[in-house]
C-alpha cells in the first residue's frame, strides 16, 4: 500500500445522495419533447397561408387512450417492483449489519485465542523451569543423604568441606550442608508443592487455550454463515433491482409514446386553429374589399383614404467524512451496530477526526480495509469499509488530515464510511455512540439525534 497522501480541499465537498430522485429521467424526457413540439408548432405558425402546409397526422382518441393505459400499467408495475426493491434493500442492510457484527465477534475471539496461547506458552516455560529447580534440589539432597549414610553427618560434612576448591566454595558448601541438614524435609515438600501448583496452572492455561480455540472456530463458522447470507441477499437485491431497471425503461418508453401522440394531437389542433384563423382573415379581407368597393361607387366624385396604425411595442476535532447518515449506533436485529455510517460516493475523502497515532491500517475482517487511530485524548477512532488509505501504522496524523477515501469493501451494502469510537485505548472493544462523542466536541453530523 502506498503511503501517498493527497492534499485535501480547502472546503470539503459534500456529495449528493446515492440514488437519483425518482422520476427525474422522465421529467427530462417530457421537457425535451415538449420543447421540440412547441418549436414545431411555432415554426408551423410562421408559415404563410399561401404555402398551404399539409395537415399533420391526427392520432385518434383510441390511440391516445391506449397509450395512456399502457403508461398507467407500466407505472403500476414500476411501483410494485419498487416496493420489492425497498424490501430487498432493507433485508440487505439487516444481513449486512449481522455480518459486520459476526466479523467483529470473530476478531475478538481471535484476539482472545492469541492471548490464551501466550499465557499457555508462558506457564509451560515456568513449569519447565520449576521442574529443573526441583530436579537440581533433589540431586543435591540425594548426594548429601548418600554421604551422610556412608560416612555419617560429621564425616560427610568434613569430606565435603575438604573437597572444596577454594575458600569461596568452602563457605558455600558449609552453608548448604547446614541448611540441608536442618531443612531437607521441608525443602523437598515445598518444592513438590510448587511443582504441583505450577502444573495445575499450566493445565488451566492449556484448557483456556483450547476453550478459546473452540470459541474462535464457532465465531468463524458464524461469520461464514453471515457472509453467505449476505451474498445470497445481495444477489436477490441485484435481481429485483435489475427487474426494476427494465420496468423503468418500459415506463419511459410508454411515456415517450404517449407524449408523441399527445404532441401530434396538439400540433394538429394548432394546424386546425391556424387554418380557421386564416379563413377568418380571408373572409374579413373580402368583406372589407366589398365595403371599400361599395363606398367607392357611392363616392365616385371624391377620393377616400385613411389609414390606421398600431404600435406595440477548523479545530481539535473534525467531521470524518461528508455525506448522508445512513445508519446509526444501536441495537439492530438482535445485534449491536457499533458505529455510524456516512453514505458517500467511492473516493470521497476521509479525514482524521482527531490528532493521534495510526495503530493499524490495512485489511480488517468485516471492514475489508480499515484504519485505527489512537487519539491524543486516549480514544480510538475506526474508519471502516474504505476504498484506499494513505497512512501507515506508527505514523502521526493531525485532525482534518486526509487518511483514506470512502469505499465499498467488506460486508458493505453500498459505498459509505463506518465510523466507530472506542474508549480506553481499546482497538476492538469499549465501543461508544460516536454521534454524542462528536457533538460534545463541537462536530455535528446530524441524522442520528445524539
Amino acid at each position: 500500500m502506498s503511503d501517498r497522501r493527497p492534499s485535501g480541499p480547502a472546503t470539503p465537498r459534500r456529495p449528493g445522495s446515492r440514488r437519483p430522485a425518482a422520476g427525474r429521467p422522465f421529467r427530462t424526457v417530457r421537457s425535451v419533447l415538449v420543447g421540440v413540439l412547441t418549436g414545431a408548432i411555432l415554426v408551423a405558425s410562421a408559415i404563410p397561408a399561401s404555402a398551404a402546409p399539409a395537415p399533420p397526422p391526427n392520432p385518434t382518441d383510441t390511440q391516445i387512450g391506449a397509450a395512456r393505459s399502457e403508461q398507467d400499467a407500466a407505472a403500476a408495475e414500476v411501483g410494485r417492483i419498487a416496493g420489492l426493491v425497498a424490501t430487498a434493500e432493507a433485508e440487505l442492510e439487516r444481513v449486512g449489519v449481522l455480518a459486520e457484527a459476526a466479523g467483529t465477534a470473530y476478531m475478538l475471539a481471535e484476539e482472545a485465542l492469541l492471548q490464551a496461547q501466550e499465557r499457555a506458552a508462558q506457564t509451560a516455560a515456568e513449569l519447565q523451569a520449576a521442574a529443573a529447580a526441583v530436579g537440581a534440589a533433589e540431586a543435591r539432597i540425594a548426594t548429601f543423604s548418600h554421604d551422610s549414610y556412608i560416612n555419617g553427618p560429621a564425616l560427610s560434612a568434613t569430606a565435603a568441606l575438604l573437597d572444596s576448591s577454594g575458600p569461596g566454595e568452602l563457605i558455600q558448601r558449609a552453608a548448604l550442608l547446614s541448611y540441608v541438614a536442618d531443612n531437607q524435609i521441608d525443602v523437598l515438600g515445598a518444592l513438590e508443592v510448587a511443582k504441583v501448583a505450577q502444573a495445575n496452572a499450566d493445565s488451566s492455561a492449556r484448557a483456556a487455550r483450547d476453550e478459546m480455540a473452540v470459541a474462535e472456530e464457532a465465531a468463524q463458522a458464524a461469520k461464514e454463515r453471515a457472509d453467505g447470507q449476505l451474498a445470497v441477499q445481495q444477489g436477490a437485491y441485484e435481481q429485483v433491482a435489475s427487474q426494476k431497471a427494465a420496468y423503468d425503461q418500459q415506463l419511459q418508453a410508454a411515456q415517450i409514446h404517449l407524449l408523441e401522440l399527445q404532441g401530434a394531437r396538439n400540433a394538429y389542433d394548432q394546424w386546425v386553429a391556424q387554418r380557421a384563423a386564416e379563413e377568418a382573415a380571408a373572409r374579413a379581407a373580402a368583406e372589407k374589399a366589398a365595403r371599400d368597393a361599395a363606398n367607392a361607387r357611392n363616392n365616385a366624385a371624391s377620393g377616400g383614404g385613411g389609414g390606421g396604425g398600431g404600435g406595440g411595442g477548523g479545530g481539535d476535532y473534525v467531521q470524518p467524512a461528508y455525506g448522508r447518515v445512513s445508519s446509526c449506533y444501536g441495537a439492530r436485529w438482535g445485534v449491536t451496530h457499533y458505529g455510524v455510517d456516512i453514505a458517500a460516493p467511492v473516493g470521497t475523502p476521509i479525514y482524521a477526526a482527531t490528532s493521534g497515532v495510526v495503530k493499524r491500517a490495512g485489511a480488517a475482517t468485516g471492514f475489508g480495509l480499515a484504519v485505527y487511530i489512537l487519539g491524543d485524548d486516549g480514544a480510538v477512532t475506526v474508519y471502516g469499509h474504505i476504498n484506499d488509505y494513505f497512512v501507515t501504522a506508527g505514523e502521526r496524523v493531525s485532525a482534518g488530515e486526509q487518511i483514506a477515501e470512502v469505499g465499498n469493501r467488506g460486508q458493505s451494502t453500498g459505498p459509505h464510511l463506518h465510523f466507530e469510537v472506542h474508549t480506553g485505548g481499546q482497538l476492538y472493544s469499549n465501543q461508544i455512540n460516536p454521534v454524542p462523542w462528536l457533538n460534545n466536541r463541537g462536530v455535528y453530523i446530524g441524522g442520528c439525534g445524539g
